[in-house]
């Protein structure tokens, strides 16, 4: 049960780099970016994700991805950037 539960994670924490990649820009830093409520309302994003907060932490947690604060709401960090620090997908993708 919880190797399954790790390996979803795993699995929508290489898919939420895909989708930061497919939708965000690249910045004069060379790193992929996209802001939160582009993310959010994303519908690949919509339709894949049960938890697209969880998944952002989970991502944040092991350094793929970075945003300022803990957490990001709706509505409320909508212009917050998402940021593709640490890109672990397959060469190629």
């Amino acid at each position: 049960m919880a190797s399954d539960h790790q390996a979803t994670v795993e699995r929508e924490v290489l898919e939420i780099q895909r989708n930061i990649k497919r939708i965000g820009q690249v910045g004069e830093d060379g790193k992929h970016s996209v802001k939160f409520g582009v993310l959010f309302e994303d519908e690949k994003v919509e339709q894949y994700y049960e938890a697209i907060v969880g998944t952002l932490k989970a991502a944040k947690k092991r350094g793929y991805i970075d945003f300022k604060g803990q957490m990001l709401l709706k509505g409320a960090h909508d212009d917050v950037d998402v940021i593709l620090v640490n890109e672990t997908l397959p060469e190629g993708e």
